[in-house]
């Protein structure tokens, strides 16, 4: 069976206590409740999709298309609660790599929910499409994602490499390979 290109259609990923699908107004308040958390960006770029606009409601409703043409942004969902984003980015067909990024509600960190929605980001990825390099990036001081990324097989093969996020000055950032 041939396996899919990413950018061809959204994802639904269905794991043990988690699902990984398109987000939809229904998850406004839940999403609006994550966007306005500090704590919850304080380890993230400038540039997110989800705090480009200030209507949340205009945000889930180009998700899938002014968003769709440069990431895949699914909802977590656990218990059909929205617990964050998953997201698929830097896509590079040429080399069918991707980078893979994960920001949860507040109330949600610390459950495994991070290590499930990686995982099954993983499981996809490299079984149902044509990915062959997973990537992904954290700040140095974020302790969280370095675990997260540990416990599902990612390599650190740049630490303290200088990237551009988004700010005034690049980023010391460790940069992580599956």
């Amino acid at each position: 069976m041939a396996k899919k290109k990413l950018f061809t259609e959204i994802p639904y990923i269905e794991g043990e206590r988690l699902v990984l699908k398109r987000i939809t107004q229904d998850d406004a308040p839940a999403l609006q409740d994550m966007i306005g958390s500090e704590k919850v960006y304080e380890m993230e770029p400038t540039f997110l999709f989800e705090k480009k606009y200030d209507d949340v409601h205009y945000v889930i409703d180009h998700l899938y298309d002014e968003c769709f043409k440069e990431s895949i942004m699914l909802g977590v969902y656990l218990n059909g609660d929205f617990c964050g984003i998953a997201e698929l980015y830097g896509y590079k067909d040429n080399i069918h790599k991707v980078s893979v990024g994960i920001r949860l509600r507040e109330k949600y960190c610390g459950m495994g929910i991070g290590t499930e929605t990686l995982s099954m980001l993983v499981d996809y990825l490299y079984n149902e499409t044509d990915i062959e390099i997973i990537a992904a990036s954290s700040l140095p001081d974020n302790k969280g994602s370095a675990n997260i990324l540990r416990k599902c097989g990612f390599d650190l093969v740049v630490h303290n490499g200088l990237e551009d996020w988004g700010f005034d000055e690049p980023l010391l950032t460790d940069k992580w390979i599956k």
